[in-house]
């Protein structure tokens, strides 16, 4: 594991709304996989879907636009979700 978080840090950490976040969130490290097989999880009691996620290693995506976008704050900590943003507001 690269680290295991409570509700309330992982909400601060990774800035997610903590009632959709479990007791805990484990994050593995590069190139390791949570779980063993399919064979061995039986996810037909799940009432609510299972959520899994990149890890930490692969939050930093490139994103190319073709295209000056004027009035964007170059400073700004852009996410995953602010290419919608990007797109619909600045590449327009």
């Amino acid at each position: 594991m690269e680290v295991v978080l409570t509700r309330e840090q992982a909400a601060q950490r990774f800035e997610l709304p903590a009632d959709r976040i479990g007791d805990l969130v484990a994050v593995s490290e590069r190139f390791t996989v949570i779980g063993t097989s399919a064979s061995r999880h039986d996810l037909s009691a799940l009432e609510v879907p299972l959520r899994s996620h990149g890890g930490i290693s692969e939050q930093r995506v490139p994103l190319i636009v073709n295209r000056k976008l004027p009035g964007l704050d170059l400073s700004r900590r852009f996410r995953n979700f602010d290419a919608f943003d990007l797109a619909l507001n600045y590449a327009q």
